[in-house]
């Protein structure tokens, strides 16, 4: 505004000037005497304004002449003038013309003609923090893995670029394979961006994929402070961070610290089961068997767990089956009408030889909730009972078929483990394993049933009297029996119920053994 002001008041001076100029001009009687060589011309006033005007254009086109030919001088030498400036904006249309169409392409997954006018683009625009990067996607999408890997690496000396080279790298190696090189770069991503939510979520994964659980811990907290996580989700992932850590270490005899941190996933998660498996373990080891008892009790009363008995059992592992079911008391009434607690309470009493008390405990379950193991439970109490061997291979025969009951699961996949971990074996998907119970693949059902004649005695039924016992079952529920001739557990590795024999093998130990058993007269026939 100020220049603008100094133009007007310069313009107003020049045309004042000059009408002072034309007014003495005018008053001059005698006019204008131009002497040139010795000689006059005189000039009347009219004339001397006129050739003042005349002088006037001839410079101004002087001017105008000589700085076309300065313009000249700089455009041939590289300067930027109006001329350059007017080829370089056409060539920048041209360009980013080029860009979007590659851009639009690219999106649409035609990567081919994309790369064709990412490359043009490229060579019209002097822009390459959006030309590499346009042209690395379009690599990827046409199938170019190594051009896009040149343009990612390309990208790592530009600071405005660095983490989208990183990252685009970082992605190449995922789909490689190449997880730890993928960690790596994750982590210098990290460092430039902490608050990226979807590389938090990479890194994570990656870290937890590798057991990484310190840093996956760091990882955790970072989503926490970019508010890419709810409050309890991290609460709770935060605590199963802390158990893995904490087995993993008391695994190897470091239950200082790890101790500390299993007591603390306990405490954050007081109905996981595993969390507390491990805190009775803390305890036990560090001589507080009430304060581990007090733990199982806790997550018992929660959702009872087979775990949760097995830890209970393992806190005194060498008692008589009486003593064991006074000291399980407090979990059997806790929920008593609970599917858990009563098969716990029959496979109790059948360790105590108590096959009618086993039975009253079961009640109709086997009928109501036919799983592998209720139907293994009833088929031990029949044998312990005397029932002909009949019976007790019908209930073999339904367990063999029968639904497998709640297992550890992984909700991502859906694979089965016989433990929980805090990452799936088959996904590598963390925290996602869970006690439920899912049908059996019909595949399975269909080589179950192929078993059943041998189960249930159609095989060499010709060799054996029906109502003749077999010796080693009856040895198995008397005890008298060793784990090579009925496939029982023994009772050192069966710590929740002690001396059980046959009651407590699984549903494979048990067709195992019936199968054995059936075949073995045939063989001697």
């Amino acid at each position: 505004m100020l220049w603008s002001l100094l133009k007007i008041i310069l313009f107003v001076a020049l045309i004042t000037a000059a009408a002072f100029g034309v007014i003495y001009v005018m008053d001059q009687d005698g006019g204008l005497t131009l002497a040139v060589g010795g000689r006059e011309y005189p000039f009347e006033p009219i004339e001397v304004l006129v050739v003042l005007a005349i002088a006037m254009i001839l410079f101004l086109i002087v001017l105008k002449l000589v700085g076309l030919l300065i313009a000249v001088l700089r455009f041939l030498t590289g300067d930027e003038t109006a001329l350059s400036r007017f080829f370089d904006r056409n060539r920048e249309r041209r360009g980013f013309n080029a860009l979007a169409e590659a851009m639009m392409l690219n999106a649409s997954g035609d990567g081919k003609n994309a790369l064709s006018r990412a490359r043009k683009a490229d060579k019209l625009l002097d822009r390459p923090e959006l030309t590499r990067l346009v042209t690395a996607q379009a690599a990827e999408e046409a199938g170019e893995r190594h051009l896009a890997e040149e343009q990612y690496k390309a990208m790592l000396s530009d600071g405005r670029t660095r983490f989208v080279g990183i990252h685009g790298l970082m992605r190449q190696r995922l789909a490689k394979g190449e997880t730890e090189t993928a960690l790596k770069l994750a982590e210098r991503a990290f460092a430039i961006r902490p608050r990226h939510e979807g590389l938090l979520s990479t890194l994570f994964t990656l870290q937890t994929e590798q057991a990484e659980w310190d840093g996956a811990r760091r990882t955790l907290a970072a989503q926490v402070k970019a508010s890419a996580l709810p409050r309890d989700v991290a609460n709770r992932r935060d605590a199963m961070l802390t158990l893995a850590s904490a087995r993993e270490r008391i695994a190897v005899d470091d239950a200082g610290p790890a101790g500390d941190a299993a007591l603390e996933a306990h405490r954050l998660t007081p109905g996981h089961v595993p969390a507390s498996v491990t805190a009775s373990r803390v305890h036990l080891h560090r001589n507080s068997p009430r304060a581990a008892q007090r733990t199982l009790l806790k997550t018992w009363k929660i959702a009872p767990h087979p775990d949760l008995a097995a830890a209970f059992a393992a806190l005194v592992p060498d008692e008589d089956p009486s003593a064991r079911r006074k000291r399980f008391e407090p979990l059997l009434q806790a929920h008593p009408d609970h599917p858990e607690t009563r098969m716990l309470k029959a496979e109790l009493a059948i360790a105590d030889e108590d096959f009618p008390a086993a039975r009253r405990a079961m009640g109709d379950l086997a009928t109501t909730a036919p799983t592998t193991r209720a139907l293994a439970i009833m088929a031990a109490v029949e044998r312990g009972e005397g029932a002909d061997d009949k019976v007790v291979r019908g209930w073999l025969a339904k367990a063999l078929t029968a639904s497998q009951g709640p297992q550890w699961v992984c909700t991502n996949c859906r694979a089965t483990h016989a433990e929980w971990s805090a990452t799936c074996s088959n996904c590598d998907a963390f925290d996602t394993i869970d006690w439920l119970e899912l049908s059996q693949p019909s595949a399975s059902r269909t080589d179950s049933a192929a078993m059943l004649p041998v189960i249930t005695g159609i095989l060499g039924s010709d060799a054996q009297d029906e109502g003749s016992p077999i010796e080693s079952e009856e040895h198995s529920v008397s005890g008298g029996s060793t784990a090579e001739e009925t496939g029982t557990v023994p009772p050192e590795t069966n710590p929740m119920t002690g001396d059980i024999d046959g009651a407590a093998m699984d549903e494979t130990d048990l067709a195992a053994a019936a199968a054995r058993k059936e075949t073995e007269p045939a063989k001697s026939a």
